[in-house]
């Protein structure tokens, strides 16, 4: 299946930071069994490139991929420890041609028209628009679709329980990221399962 194909129809990609180790994996079967497979591991801890291989190569079902890649060496260590898909914060030439030169899709954030033209121009037509609350949220997203019909967003960025319904509901939104279905603590005992409860309150709300 296409990486959009796989996107639009879990809807929900989870944003996981892993700052221990011993986390990555139960945690992310935890999510999975709650219906969310597509997972984003944030390079943003020491943990995270060994959180994506470990998650790769042990959690059956999980397509892992890392977010918050901004060059082409963070790109081919992230690609190295078995990501099946990158997120980045923008959108370089840098990090579009490292994502054709490992043949792995990338999904580049975008906030403006400008942006989106750039991507465009390189071939791209999926993008996270980030961070999506502060630049302007469903009413933005809803606004970009006039000129730029042939583009899909993932939001993410300020998405939370309480409003993806909004984002999902638009033609133009094809999933949407966040992390508010990963407990804030994981050493707290039963945080996998409530990790897991959420995930499945999260795929109910993504029904619509």
């Amino acid at each position: 299946m296409a990486f959009d194909d796989e996107l639009r129809a879990t809807r929900i990609v989870p944003v996981i930071v892993i700052k221990d180790l011993a986390h990555a994996v139960p945690l992310a079967r935890a999510l999975v069994e709650g219906g969310l497979n597509i997972l984003e591991v944030t390079l943003r801890t020491d943990a995270a490139l060994a959180a994506i291989k470990a998650i790769a190569a042990e959690v059956k079902g999980a397509i892992v991929g890392a977010g918050t890649v901004i060059n082409e060496g963070q790109f081919a260590a992230a690609v190295q420890a078995g990501s099946k898909f990158v997120v980045s914060p923008g959108l370089t030439d840098e990090v579009v041609k490292a994502a054709r030169d490992h043949n792995v899709p990338i999904l580049p954030g975008v906030a403006t028209g400008s942006e989106i033209m750039h991507g465009l121009s390189l071939g791209l037509s999926t993008f996270k628009f980030f961070p999506a609350e502060t630049s302007g949220g469903a009413p933005a997203i809803k606004a970009l679709g006039g000129p730029f019909p042939q583009v899909r967003f993932c939001p993410t960025g300020g998405v939370a329980a309480s409003n993806l319904k909004t984002y999902l509901s638009l033609p133009n939104v094809i999933c949407a990221g966040g992390s508010w279905m990963v407990p804030s603590d994981l050493n707290e005992e039963g945080a996998f399962a409530r990790a897991a409860v959420m995930a499945r309150e999260a795929r109910t709300l993504a029904q619509v």
